[in-house]
């Protein structure tokens, strides 16, 4: 049994709070001269996903720190762009499918040997498909699965064609990399073409690509506990028993969590002061990834029910948390209908709840290219005039 430090400080849990919401950028200053792309470094991960309500969740993560940044911008800071010629970011299984830190490449290599070593898949790679595929990329260039021969065998999104199995192989393997997306699709390039020549290496140990993991989880949660740390980038809870202890991070004890945890000793040095973001929240946004800590810090339970039958949904199909004054105040089911958004169904976590969704609703309103917003549910309907009066005045 692994003998754990004594904790080196006790925070409160107000402390623990405010200590996650600056290092997920929602407490001080934004840093707006860095942008999407220091967002992005900060974070260490964005999750994507498919769902696409106000804007695609790998948009709604900067806009929620950074406020009306520009969507053009957003793609840029992840993509590679025709004036670098190369990648800031690239995409791979972090948390999630997630864009990261083209920087943090071989800190993935353990998870690429992982992938290489691997006894079974799901699908079937056909005979002398894999070369190729390597070998058109290496001719034509950047290509989407389509480009490369087809995508699917059938209309199933399941069902692979062998090429595509083959280009996600060779992705996951780490010789391949998607460059960017096209209508949503991966446009793959060889990694000797996309990756910095000084990145490009699996040199780097296990032992030292989980150190760093974990450091930088630690960084991004501010303080977590080892299921917190282990869960930013899917890491096995041993994987980092073994090595937190050279990571850097400091142990602390946290009032009412229960559990040993650790902090980012640069964020100890100075107490969390500044301006608390008022903003809605994509439901996978890393501040509230994992419900479990979601909960402990903020007292909020938190679900995506998009993948839940209409009938047994509580919040609705993509029901986005309200973030003000440090707390998690309520949530918005949003659609748009042309120049309206329409906040489909509120929740409010109480009255005084009113005044910050109204804002987080007319911001997001204004990002998005709409003009009015329109609520048509309000769960608690005492608060549905307050609601509306509230969005007149912003409005106006």
């Amino acid at each position: 049994m692994t003998t754990l430090p004594r904790p080196a400080l006790t925070l409160t849990a107000d402390d623990a709070r405010r200590l996650a919401l600056r290092a997920q950028g929602f407490l001080g200053a934004p840093d707006r001269r860095s942008g999407a792309r220091g967002v992005l470094r900060a974070l260490g991960a964005v999750q994507l996903d498919t769902i696409s309500v106000l804007a695609r969740s790998h948009e709604l993560i900067p806009y929620a720190r950074l406020g009306a940044v520009g969507r053009r911008s957003v793609e840029s800071a992840y993509w590679r762009t025709p004036s670098s010629g190369a990648p800031h970011a690239f995409e791979y299984w972090s948390h999630a499918a997630c864009i990261l830190p083209v920087e943090e490449w071989p800190h993935f290599a353990f998870r690429r040997r992982a992938y290489r070593d691997r006894p079974h898949w799901n699908h079937q790679l056909p005979e002398g498909v894999y070369d190729q595929v390597i070998k058109q990329l290496r001719t034509e260039g950047p290509l989407t699965a389509t480009e490369l021969g087809g995508a699917k065998r059938t209309s199933d999104w399941w069902d692979w064609s062998g090429t595509k199995v083959a280009v996600e192989r060779a992705l996951m393997y780490g010789e391949v990399v998607c460059v960017e997306r096209r209508s949503w699709k991966r446009v793959y390039d060889l990694a000797e073409r996309a990756i910095p020549k000084e990145l490009l290496h699996d040199d780097l140990d296990d032992a030292e690509c989980l150190r760093r993991l974990v450091r930088l989880a630690g960084e991004a949660l501010g303080v977590g506990t080892r299921a917190d740390i282990a869960d930013y980038h899917r890491l096995k809870g041993e994987q980092v028993d073994a090595v937190i202890a050279d990571s850097g991070l400091v142990p602390v004890e946290v009032e009412g969590w229960g559990k040993p945890a650790w902090a980012d000793p640069a964020a100890l040095s100075a107490p969390p002061r500044g301006r608390h973001r008022t903003t809605l929240l994509s439901p996978f946004d890393s501040l509230i990834w994992e419900r479990a800590r979601t909960e402990r810090i903020f007292g909020f339970t938190h679900r995506l029910e998009a993948y839940v039958p209409k009938p047994k949904r509580v919040y609705g199909y993509f029901a986005m948390p309200v973030l003000s004054g440090g707390r998690l105040i309520g949530r918005v089911d949003p659609a748009r209908e042309g120049r309206t958004l329409v906040a489909r169904q509120v929740t409010l976590e109480d009255p005084k709840a009113v005044p910050g969704v109204a804002q987080a609703l007319v911001e997001a309103a204004s990002w998005v290219g709409c003009t009015d917003v329109r609520v048509e549910r309000v769960d608690s309907p005492e608060l549905r005039a307050p609601l509306t009066l509230e969005l007149a005045r912003a409005l106006s």
